[in-house]
């Protein structure tokens, strides 16, 4: 049974639909909200769906402290230091949401955001936002999930860090507090992410075990590892966003500028066109191509009362002659007149 389709603002979003492509924002717009809004305007250039945020400020998502446990050592954002001065940088103006929604909706996009706390669902209810991400590091964020929940609204929720056993619970959680459209997305929370962890024969898997819509957040780099998770069934595709520019910004080493974004959307509705349907019909393009095949033909002369060997017949191109299957069945058998070679063989004309 297919999981039930998921209404996304006005997307549909399921089997039968076309796959969901979303551009991530995050930090990438490097404290300027000028150049947020470009974010916006060469995302829907390059044909995004929807256009997602990230909504949170450094003491929503961690404390101001410089113990141990709040510094940054090792990763690509250890420059940092420590975790407050990370989302410090990183974090969207909530003064700014506003502004960039009603540009992305003028623009014909859907526009949400990954809330990191209840404070921040709020806010984004009072901006209508259409839908909920779950950023991976919060799945076990057990009071968000239940605030998000009772919106009504559809959550889609990443699973980078999560094992079986968390996802189970943050679905029981979800939908106990409401939430009736979930969608999952296989994650691998890592910056890059290394192709050869991508694992994405668990987004089918996922849909299956769930019976919920799957899809793919993606942190590698490029755009093969999505455009090969649509073929195996994904409905929402993930990558994040940054400008053409080559500023770097918190997560502009990971990101697609907009021309790879848009060969990433171009080359998924490619995909999607090319899966097609089950078919074992030769395509109308190759009809064409038919007598390419072999069939049996006279390849020396055979005199009446001769009889038809290895010598005089040839299993040859094209296939307008018998069928190569007659090849041994009629070996041994006599021609009924003469034939020259290049003739059709037809069993009328053996004995």
């Amino acid at each position: 049974m297919n999981p039930p389709l998921v209404n996304i603002g006005r997307k549909k979003v399921g089997p039968g639909q076309p796959c969901f492509v979303i551009a991530e924002m995050s930090g990438n717009h490097g404290g300027s909200l000028e150049r947020a809004l470009q974010i916006v305007r060469a995302a829907s250039k390059a044909g995004a769906n929807a256009l997602k945020m990230q909504t949170y400020t450094a003491d929503t998502i961690t404390l101001d402290l410089n113990i141990e446990d709040f510094q940054l050592k090792l990763g690509p954002w250890k420059s940092h230091k420590r975790l407050w001065d990370l989302y410090h940088t990183a974090h969207t103006p909530w003064e700014w949401h506003l502004p960039v929604f009603t540009e992305a909706r003028r623009l014909g996009m859907e526009v949400f955001s990954s809330p990191f706390d209840e404070s921040a669902v709020d806010f984004l209810e009072s901006l209508d936002a259409c839908a909920y991400k779950i950023a991976s590091p919060e799945i076990n964020h057990i009071p968000l999930l239940r605030r998000v929940a009772r919106t009504g609204k559809p959550v889609i929720l990443s699973t980078g860090l999560a094992r079986l056993a968390d996802i189970e619970l943050a679905l029981e959680t979800l939908r106990n507090a409401g939430a009736q459209e979930i969608i999952l997305l296989k994650c691998t929370t890592a910056y890059p992410a290394p192709v050869e962890e991508t694992d994405l024969r668990t987004i089918p898997d996922m849909a299956q075990r769930f019976c919920l819509l799957s899809g793919l957040s993606d942190h590698s780099i490029g755009t093969a590892v999505a455009v090969a998770a649509v073929a195996l069934g994904a409905n929402v595709i993930e990558k994040h966003f940054t400008l053409d520019d080559e500023e770097d910004t918190v997560d502009s080493f990971f990101s697609l500028n907009q021309n790879e974004f848009k060969r990433l959307v171009d080359d998924i509705r490619i995909a999607e066109v090319a899966l097609g349907r089950v078919s074992y019909e030769i395509a109308p393009s190759a009809q064409g191509n038919l007598r390419g095949m072999r069939s049996l033909y006279v390849s020396a002369p055979i005199r009446a009362g001769e009889t038809l060997n290895p010598n005089n017949i040839r299993c040859v191109r094209p296939s307008m002659g018998l069928h190569p299957k007659y090849y041994e069945s009629i070996l041994g058998r006599r021609s009924k007149r003469d034939l020259i070679p290049g003739e059709r063989l037809l069993l009328e004309d053996l004995e």
